[in-house]
């Protein structure tokens, strides 16, 4: 089976991957099916694997209140939120009403509706609450943060993601080689612009420990230390 982001694995390596280790539920392939009918931005959508990777990491790292910028149709909310524990929480912030209402049909299809709270927002504006809530303690630090959004805002986002994520929390980039363009040396494309940008500024950064994986789309997961 093929996956839609096939930017850094060769495509045979990429098929082996997929027949000896990939678990997506019925549930999560008819919403990826569904996502790739209704769309030609389907591509937005993380593949099965990364999607099951983000499972295994929530697991890992034991969170608890996790945080999603940019939720699209759902895949990445449903591997997230059904690895959270039973008194585990997810945080969507997204902005579309259309592609969101796909992504709610999941949550409810997943019996994850009451694990998930979606704020339909310019994510900048509900992370300044948050943090507000959150010097307040009115809202509990995040464990886990996965950035999925527009990528000129990658930086704000980060930036915001630092106040609300706890010490030793985790934060996940997606897109970091962004289709490849990354490496084109005359940069036209704002995304590619912000998104190296963003790699460069996080190599430096002493605020947090980084491992940048040449999968998927490049994926980047950083540890705040």
């Amino acid at each position: 089976m093929e996956t839609e982001k096939l930017a850094c694995t060769p495509k045979e390596i990429n098929e082996y991957v997929l027949e000896n280790s990939l678990r997506e539920s019925d549930l999560l392939s008819e919403l990826r099916k569904e996502t790739k009918e209704i769309t030609d931005r389907f591509v937005m959508q993380v593949p099965p694997d990364q999607g099951q990777f983000l499972s295994l990491l929530i697991k890992i790292t034991n969170a608890k209140n996790a945080l999603e910028i940019g939720t699209f149709t759902g895949y990445s909310s449903i591997c997230v939120a059904s690895a959270l524990p039973e008194d585990g929480h997810l945080y969507c912030l997204d902005v579309s009403e259309e592609w969101t209402n796909v992504a709610r049909k999941y949550w409810k299809k997943a019996n994850l509706e009451s694990k998930i709270t979606l704020t339909l927002a310019p994510a900048i504006d509900t992370l300044k609450t948050y943090v507000e809530k959150v010097e307040q303690k009115k809202m509990e630090l995040f464990d886990f943060a996965f950035i999925d959004a527009d990528k000129e805002n990658y930086d704000n986002y980060f930036e915001f993601a630092l106040k609300i994520v706890k010490q030793n929390g985790v934060i996940v980039f997606d897109n970091m080689v962004f289709h490849g363009t990354v490496l084109q040396e005359n940069k036209t494309r704002s995304q590619t612009i912000a998104i190296d940008k963003m790699n460069k500024k996080l190599k430096s950064d002493p605020r947090i420990d980084l491992s940048f994986l040449p999968v998927f789309d490049g994926l980047v997961i950083t540890r705040k230390v």
